[in-house]
């Protein structure tokens, strides 16, 4: 079956996020202007999706509803057909979001004043998880070595010193990497001596560009899965966030039952039902979809590539192994960051996640959202580009 990736659906005043902040800034936009900012993607979801909460919604009560053995066996399903990873029913538990999740967590695991640990530039949702709970946010900033970026062990080993907890960014976003399994050990290996617990969000495990397979965290070791926490969703790979549904993966019994217990105490008890219905029939029926995405992502990957390299003279595309988030170096523009975010906005009408909000080591880049029509995203290299030439 061939989809429909080529179709732009208006977004304007319809409640969107991401639209309504654009909006904002600049009222006035052409109808073809996007915003190239929070992830979720300008296109069409899959149609076997919107089909089938159609019949659902159509026959049945929309009462408090529980996922069933169905939605089990397809998540199931899923995390062994495309990630190699045998899981077992008991160990997952839902949540309207990985977000959410990761504030719970954090509460369930560390107590006031403790240290979380964080690998910046990274989302920055994870300052707030730390942040807003009375913890202390500790960096250990990635290495970049020539527009690549690795994990600082060294540091990193001396932090686990102190730090109760890491949350994790697998594959990274912003910056793309998908690490392969030998980081990960190194990795796991430090959290283990030095017990530090795991907080893996995986939410773009799906979204993998290049060659590396993504390595899911608790696969490393059994040791590693006692102590980790792997935060997975529908919602990256089809395109489904307003469903609020994504599964919370903890192999270990206890700490599956802390982080269940400070969900009671917030009074969560369940998500959404058309969430669950859409999150079954993505694993049972929408693989096809999937596969036909990351051939559009990746032709929009190297459009950006051969376009900055033709055209955006001081604008660097970092390597992307996964996500569909484009890190950006411009530092080369020679711009502080409020002004390449005013230039952005007003003269090139890019509206982009700006890369100071990802903390240390963002100042100077931008993060840009490629999924979308590639038509889409033609449009808006050329604006940039001729923004670039208006400048001189």
């Amino acid at each position: 079956m061939t989809y429909d990736f080529t179709t732009l659906h208006p977004r304007a005043n319809s409640g969107s996020s991401k639209w309504a902040a654009m909006q904002a800034i600049r009222p006035d936009l052409p109808a073809d202007v996007i915003p190239l900012s929070v992830a979720d993607m300008e296109l069409l979801n899959p149609p076997e999706i919107a089909e089938q909460l159609g019949r659902y919604a159509a026959g049945t009560i929309l009462g408090y509803t529980r996922p069933g053995d169905s939605y089990y066996e397809a998540v199931e399903s899923w995390m062994a057909r495309r990630h190699g990873w045998q899981i077992q029913r008991d160990w997952i538990v839902t949540s309207p979001g990985v977000v959410p999740a990761l504030f719970h967590m954090v509460l369930a695991f560390t107590q006031p004043g403790d240290q979380v640990i964080l690998f910046p530039p990274v989302y920055y949702p994870f300052y707030n998880a730390v942040r807003e709970s009375g913890r202390e946010i500790v960096e250990c900033p990635l290495l970049e070595k020539d527009g690549r970026y690795e994990i600082d062990y060294d540091r990193f080993s001396q932090l686990a010193e102190t730090g109760k907890l890491l949350i994790f960014s697998s594959p990274h976003n912003p910056v793309g990497r998908v690490w392969s399994r030998e980081e990960l050990e190194k990795l796991s290996a430090i959290c283990l001596e030095k017990e530090v617990l795991v907080l893996s969000d995986e939410i773009h495990f799906d979204l993998i560009l290049g060659e590396r397979p993504h390595t899911v965290y608790a696969t490393v070791s059994k040791e590693a899965a006692e102590h980790c926490a792997v935060c997975t969703a529908p919602s990256k790979t089809f395109n489904l966030a307003g469903l609020q549904t994504s599964n919370i993966i903890i192999p270990n019994k206890e700490l599956r039952e802390k982080y269940q217990k400070v969900q009671s105490q917030l009074g969560l008890h369940g998500c959404n039902m058309l969430g669950y219905q859409a999150c079954e029939t993505a694993y049972r029926q929408c693989e096809g979809w999937l596969e036909e995405l990351l051939t559009v992502l990746r032709e929009n990957r190297e459009l950006v590539r051969t376009f900055a390299a033709a055209w955006l003279p001081g604008v660097k595309p970092v390597e992307l192994e996964g996500t569909y988030l484009q890190w950006l170096d411009c530092r080369d523009l020679g711009m502080e960051p409020k002004e390449l975010e005013r230039f952005m906005q007003q003269e090139a009408l890019w509206f982009t996640d700006e890369g100071y909000i990802f903390g240390t080591g963002g100042a100077g880049y931008e993060r840009i959202n490629l999924a979308c029509p590639t038509w889409v995203l033609r449009k808006a290299l050329e604006r940039l580009r001729d923004a670039l030439q208006r400048r001189g």
